[in-house]
């Protein structure tokens, strides 16, 4: 039981600075990729026994039994199209990960080791890799070797599919037609986390502008504060994300003063009781798992009628 505290304790401190700690891994080719340890539950040799479900995605192994659960085993190897993991013939290891309030298996040749970088060691891939493919981070270990950080819950979303409407009952209440006018900031690095909210403020009739990178966020929420008509009412950042992680992000719009009282709300796959004390830690003003079209609907109408309601928008 010590032991098992001491982890949290460490999880928790970790979760308190600008560092990230992944466990790299390995698929069916030679290249070493890595997983926030916040998102994994346990790693567990494959097992013997896969259902096989028919008529599913080709990515799709089977459903394993997993605390008294069945969880979906996903080949991510298969998924990226690279050569599926021979799990029949040779050993291999299944990490159980919770993903947008889902458990999935992610099926892996070898789990290799912990690491612990910073967020700002952490690098964007490039425009055109990040935007047209799977990945979304770089980063390097002590030996100078490359780290590959997927964008999983693209894949995942690919192959379970995702669900982006919002609920009819809030499509026909709307949208006060004066909060229409007040601006939302996005902030994510994953291109599908970005069209996924694109879809939901798109029903919902409000505008927005979209943004990969914190400092560029930064920037443009300062440079907003210079013309009252651009100002910004709501910020939506996810946390994850190459150099600056979105609790450092939260921690700096909060300190600049013009801004600390702009509604910012924090979206992640990582929905876990130290994620949320974290997020109200550093000031943020709600925390929604990803990715859940009703509630981020629910917040946004939520937090726009606020800062409407205390003129901070006018």
């Amino acid at each position: 039981m010590d032991s098992e505290l001491d982890g949290v304790e460490h999880r928790a401190n970790v979760a308190f600075s600008n560092n990230m700690e992944m466990l790299t891994f390995y698929l069916s080719d030679s290249q070493q990729y890595g997983i926030n340890v916040f998102k994994i539950i346990e790693v567990i040799e494959t097992p013997k026994e896969i259902t096989i479900v028919p008529k599913t995605h080709p990515a799709v192994v089977g459903i394993i039994r997993f605390r008294d659960s069945s969880v979906t085993v996903i080949d991510i190897s298969s998924g990226l199209g690279m050569v599926p993991i021979d799990y029949k013939n040779i050993i291999s290891y299944i990490m159980i990960c919770e993903y947008s309030n889902t458990t999935q298996g992610i099926l892996v040749s070898q789990p290799n080791r912990l690491l612990n970088v910073k967020w700002e060691d952490v690098k964007p891939p490039g425009e055109a890799i990040q935007n047209s493919g799977y990945l979304t981070a770089l980063t390097y270990d002590e030996n100078n070797e490359t780290v590959q950080i997927l964008d999983i819950e693209k894949i995942i979303n690919e192959i379970n599919g995702a669900n982006t409407d919002i609920r009819d009952d809030i499509i026909v209440a709307g949208i006060d037609p004066e909060l229409k006018n007040l601006k939302v900031l996005v902030l994510d690095d994953s291109k599908s986390a970005r069209n996924m909210l694109q879809i939901t403020l798109d029903q919902l009739g409000v505008k927005y502008e979209m943004f990969e990178e914190g400092e560029k966020a930064l920037v443009a929420l300062e440079n907003s504060l210079k013309d009252d008509s651009q100002r910004f009412c709501l910020i939506i950042s996810d946390i994850e994300m190459p150099e600056m992680d979105g609790f450092t992000f939260t921690k700096k719009v909060k300190a600049i003063p013009e801004l600390a009282q702009t509604h910012l709300v924090l979206h992640s796959s990582m929905n876990n009781k130290t994620n949320h004390a974290k997020a109200e830690a550093v000031g943020a003003d709600g925390f929604v798992a990803k990715f859940q079209p009703d509630v981020i609907a629910s917040i946004v109408i939520e937090q726009l009628n606020k800062a409407k309601e205390q003129n901070f928008c006018e």
